[in-house]
């Protein structure tokens, strides 16, 4: 397994490094549009760039809306799909309300938001838990479907009510779900937060850095900067499925999925 997943590692490392050096032979042939630096010259800018301690405060100030978002995202999201899965009544209810406004694009609350909230690390971080809300959501109403009913009324036989079925069984079985549910929510999170620091750049982020640099005509800061913001990204998806593979092993082994 550890063989099969370094190899894996491997081939896409020699993937990306094929990719950037066909992007940089294409520059030094011309083929690149006329004022595109050459890949080389943006790798030289990324790797500089955690070196100024105005970046550093940027990505500091992106994440801090990202994880703010998340967490108070989680904590709306699971009791809500808990009460939504547990009742059906009021599934019933809300359901027609949720539907409409999962489909709304983030980036369309944007100017909303700013209206609502003046300071731009509030309005980033209301995005956020905006965003963050309908996968965590969704998903636990998802997971408390896979709860094993016998499970459940073995528990009521024993007098539990409704609250403690729901924390001792229903919540346990829906975990991986959820789990799923907040990788897919950090997945997203600097999307809306750097997009948000583009259109309202006076509370800093990544989105400011990248207003500065177009401002400036820095092309190779402005490509970048959204490089250092994809590899963020990576790691952060990277490094919650490995805990999430390692938490859930017991879900995957039930499944049938434990490689």
């Amino acid at each position: 397994m550890i063989e099969h997943r370094i190899g894996r590692a491997v081939l896409g490392a020699l993937g990306i490094a094929a990719f950037i050096a066909l992007v940089e032979l294409a520059g030094r042939l011309g083929l690149a549009p006329a004022g595109w630096p050459y890949v080389s010259s943006v790798l030289a800018t990324a790797a500089e760039l955690p070196l100024e301690p105005q970046f550093r405060a940027d990505v500091l100030a992106t994440l801090g809306a990202c994880a703010s978002g998340l967490v108070i995202a989680v904590a709306v999201a699971v009791p809500a799909g808990l009460l939504l899965g547990t009742v059906p009544f009021v599934e019933r209810s809300v359901r027609p309300l949720v539907e409409f406004l999962r489909p709304i694009p983030s980036v369309s609350l944007i100017p909303i938001a700013m209206f609502l909230w003046t300071e731009s690390q509030d309005a980033k971080t209301a995005l956020v838990v905006y965003t963050c809300t309908w996968p965590v959501l969704i998903n636990t109403l998802y997971g408390l479907t896979d709860v094993d009913p016998l499970a459940k009324d073995t528990l009521r036989s024993f007098g539990f009510g409704p609250v403690a079925v729901a924390l001792r069984v229903s919540l346990p079985s829906a975990a991986p779900f959820i789990a799923t549910g907040v990788r897919i929510a950090v997945s997203v999170t600097l999307i809306v937060a750097v997009s948000a620091e583009l259109l309202a750049p006076g509370g800093g982020g990544i989105g400011a850095f990248l207003s500065l640099a177009g401002s400036a005509n820095r092309l190779d800061r402005m490509l970048a900067a959204p490089l250092w913001a994809g590899l963020i990204g990576l790691a952060a998806n990277l490094l919650f499925t490995a805990a999430e593979r390692r938490v859930f092993r017991w879900h995957r082994e039930r499944t049938g999925d434990a490689s």
